[in-house]
């Protein structure tokens, strides 16, 4: 990976968007579930950074194991390869994690800040997938299913929320 390819993506979101997705999701699910139970948003806060954290060291510990035994690599670059892989999902979690925080500075409650995070992620989801579509070849049509694939996924994190809430 070169000087100029880390600057332009410093937390790997446009090369690794598997992680990027997956790094979104996961925060969202965290702010979707406890988002109802926590009383202040630094309790909710550390509940979110500590779900992406377990999912994030799970990722990279599968990861750094599997290209050791498919790739026959030594532990230590199977680790290097592995955290550059799995970078993603912990700094795409940062984005809905950012939208919370920031809500509720701008002085929405707890519950309002979440559901705004939330529409963030169904707005971010949508985006990834759309420029998927774009950097895929896909014409206008296929851009358009793609997003709304995305947004589905986002929507099955807000029904996740009003399921439990």
């Amino acid at each position: 990976m070169s000087e100029a390819s880390t600057r332009r993506d410093p937390l790997g979101l446009v090369r690794g968007g598997e992680g990027a997705i997956t790094g979104t999701v996961v925060c969202a699910a965290a702010i979707a579930y406890s988002a109802g139970y926590k009383d202040t948003i630094g309790q909710l806060s550390l509940v979110i950074l500590g779900t992406v954290a377990v999912y994030w060291i799970a990722h990279l510990h599968a990861v750094t194991i599997g290209s050791a035994l498919t790739h026959r690599h030594h532990p230590v670059a199977a680790l290097r390869h592995a955290l550059r892989e799995t970078l993603p999902i912990a700094g795409a979690s940062v984005v809905p994690l950012g939208v919370l925080l920031v809500a509720f500075v701008l002085g929405a409650e707890i519950r309002t800040a979440a559901w705004i995070a939330l529409i963030a992620t169904i707005a971010l989801l949508t985006l990834y997938s759309y420029l998927a579509g774009v950097r895929g070849g896909l014409d206008t049509a296929g851009r358009i299913a793609s997003a709304a694939t995305g947004a589905g996924v986002g929507l099955l994190v807000v029904l996740l929320k009003v399921g439990l809430h």
